[in-house]
């Protein structure tokens, strides 16, 4: 009786470990679950910039943490995460469109269709930028793909 309450126990605690790696792999967080390295996910749609956001004003989302310039741009990301969160987990979306999951530089970020989009780099942004519409497709069903997958899974070579 003891052994079968101690194995469903042991199984419980595996599955609810595989289902916390794999959802965390959805979500491109850093140190302390932290998502766009800090930056604010609101001020890229109200400054059109790139903002880093402080450790005073936070939110979380999807298993991830986000930080905010302000109480009245967390206070807008509570009100509608999904519109301010960034596209493909945070993760680059030229990655994605190439079947990666590559982290980003909150610089290169791209507004398309009231969606938020990271990339690597300035660089691959410019890859990016030269057929959106395009990209955008292939990441889409690529990304269902990759969603679930580990950073290392989906980067791994065929």
């Amino acid at each position: 009786m003891k052994f079968t309450k101690t194995l469903k126990l042991a199984t419980a605690a595996g599955a609810l470990l595989l289902s916390s790696m794999s959802f965390a792999a959805s979500v491109n967080i850093g140190t302390n679950d932290v998502a766009i390295h800090g930056y604010d996910p609101v001020a890229y749609f109200t400054n059109d910039k790139a903002v880093e956001g402080s450790a005073k004003f936070t939110a979380t989302h999807d298993g991830a943490i986000y930080r905010f310039a302000s109480a009245k741009n967390r206070d807008l990301f509570n009100a509608n995460a999904d519109k301010y969160a960034p596209q493909f987990g945070g993760y680059c979306a030229m990655g994605v469109a190439l079947n990666k999951k590559l982290d980003v530089d909150p610089q290169a970020f791209h507004i398309e269709n009231g969606k938020l989009y990271l990339n690597l780099n300035k660089d691959v942004q410019k890859k990016w930028l030269t057929d959106v519409p395009g990209n955008l497709k292939t990441a889409d069903r690529i990304w269902a793909g990759i969603e679930d997958l580990s950073v290392a899974a989906a980067n791994a070579e065929d």
